[in-house]
């Protein structure tokens, strides 16, 4: 039974060391894709994104101080991390709602109007050729804004479970080295020959005489 019992700690190290080195190679070609993926798109920094810059731009803008604005300077730096590709969608955000005055996507009027203020109302509308009111465009800024910033903070999250995955693969391989050791050792049977004899069976040194005194 104890025999069963080695050669299934010996297969469980086995296992967690192959799980462990391509969790790890896993994780190093996942990080290694989302950082080729953002440097292909060749995305620099604008020369306002600094903490200074941007500050200046949304008190312009007439933005209410409530809103947090980014404080990393990404200006003329290459976005290639999904770090640095978090922070420009958070500078990404603050042009949003300069371009719209301070209002997000659902605070936007639906249709436009003549006055370029936009309206909910259809009757004050701006219509079409074909007698249907036009869509508010100011909103684009949100959706597009919206479908870049995800794209970008998606980048984040992929680097950060590689990260993951790398981390969790060194664990995998700290795990499977350290049982193979207690397997190999006895340790789990708290006896000191090795769990496998790989170099054959120990013999037991020669005993020395003793004599026995006469009574």
């Amino acid at each position: 039974m104890r025999k069963y019992l080695e050669i299934g700690g010996v297969v469980a190290t086995v296992v967690l060391i192959v799980f462990g080195v391509v969790a790890i190679a896993l994780g190093v070609n996942g990080r290694n894709t989302v950082r080729s993926s953002l440097k292909a798109e060749q995305i620099v920094g604008t020369s306002d994104m600094t903490k200074a810059g941007i500050a200046t731009e949304a008190k312009a803008a007439g933005l209410p101080a409530s809103i947090k604005l980014p404080t990393a300077n990404l200006a003329g730096k290459q976005i290639t991390t999904g770090a640095l590709a978090r922070q420009f969608a958070e500078y990404m955000r603050i042009h949003a709602l300069e371009a719209s005055g301070g209002l997000t996507y659902s605070q936007m009027p639906e249709y436009a109007s003549a006055d370029g203020k936009g309206t909910n109302d259809i009757a004050k509308a701006t219509k079409g050729a074909n007698g249907q009111p036009l869509d508010n465009p100011a909103r684009n800024v949100w959706i597009t804004e919206t479908a870049l910033t995800t794209a970008l903070n998606s980048s984040f999250l992929a680097e950060n479970v590689a990260l993951f995955g790398i981390v969790t693969g060194v664990a995998f391989l700290l795990t499977g080295f350290g049982f193979g050791i207690l397997v190999l050792f006895g340790s789990l049977q708290g006896r000191k020959e090795p769990g496998l004899e790989l170099f054959g069976k120990r013999k037991p040194k020669a005993a020395g005489t003793t004599t026995v005194p006469a009574a």
